[in-house]
């Protein structure tokens, strides 16, 4: 365990005793912590299930101040290269007890994704301990969905993807990321590339959490989401290919999946790219309102 300026950090791999000891943290604020709740709650199922542990890095951390009150969280989840970091809001001696709890570990770190500030004093001082350099890969920014505002109707309709589609939504999946590193203006064969192992969304499509629109029997868009944890649900990735964009499947397809979480009782949340101006419009249109901006930081 670190110390540092009275903040220690606790580390677990066991997703069961990082909910045990943070669920309260996490439900006080459900939408800021929804990426950290998501990822924890299928951690646990999958572990139920009988799920073998994956052979990447996967732990969870809460960092506490000297009266012993939670201070932030983070996470280290990801299936993808270079299996950055998540972290959650936390002062900076809460960062730095972080960073310094990794170094002393031998924990070799490549990437940090999070809330702002936090997820850059994070990566500041990882860089700082190990001799590198920070380099900005995206500014994202978190929405909520608070009136849904219905767009223009469009051909087609949606139905829920099975196990025949498994491998265009891998495709898909794919290419999502490269698009939108594409459209933003980012290296496509830089290192920050994110996505879904072929496990993880057979779970998805069993779960009927990815919408494909089709139109004529083709689909032309998808829509992913995830199951709801604490009350908020969260939508992506969201996807139309080349060939089809600009016929408003995009907002159909969010509009749809969002109908249909809102009728559950879940609040609706979705992350941007902030250098994608076309997604943001789309998603403000819809009722979609900005709560906070994060990014995400290569480790060089």
């Amino acid at each position: 365990m670190f110390v540092a300026t009275s903040f220690r950090v606790k580390m677990t791999a066991d997703p069961s005793a990082f909910l045990a000891e943070a669920s309260g943290y996490l439900q006080a604020d459900p939408l800021l912590t929804t990426v950290v709740s998501t990822v924890t709650h299928r951690a646990v199922q999958q572990a139920a299930a009988g799920t073998p542990r994956p052979d990447y890095p996967r732990w969870w951390a809460v960092v506490c101040d000297h009266g012993g009150e939670i201070a932030g969280v983070a996470m280290r989840t990801a299936p993808f290269p270079p299996h950055p970091l998540f972290v959650l809001g936390m002062p900076i001696e809460a960062a730095a007890a972080l960073a310094g709890e990794l170094r002393d570990r031998g924990e070799e770190v490549r990437g940090v994704n999070g809330s702002l500030p936090a997820a850059s004093s994070v990566a500041s001082e990882i860089a700082r301990l190990c001799g590198g350099t920070v380099r900005t890969w995206e500014h994202t920014r978190l929405y909520e969905l608070k009136n849904l505002i219905p767009p223009s109707a469009v051909p087609g309709s949606p139905r829920f993807a099975n196990g025949q589609d498994l491998e265009l939504c891998l495709t898909w999946f794919a290419a999502f990321h490269d698009d939108a590193a594409e459209q933003a203006g980012r290296d496509v064969s830089d290192g920050a590339v994110t996505m879904v192992t072929e496990h993880d969304l057979k779970e998805r499509i069993s779960e009927l959490r990815v919408l494909l629109w089709e139109v004529h029997g083709r689909p032309v868009h998808l829509c992913g989401f995830n199951a709801p944890s604490f009350g908020v649900s969260r939508v992506g990735p969201v996807y139309t290919p080349r060939e089809h964009r600009g016929h408003g499947y995009a907002s159909a397809g969010v509009a749809e999946v969002s109908r249909r979480l809102l009728a559950e009782g879940s609040r609706v949340c979705l992350y941007t790219d902030q250098a994608n101006p076309t997604s943001n419009k789309i998603y403000r249109a819809l009722g979609f309102e900005p709560v906070i901006d994060m990014a995400n930081f290569l480790i060089e």
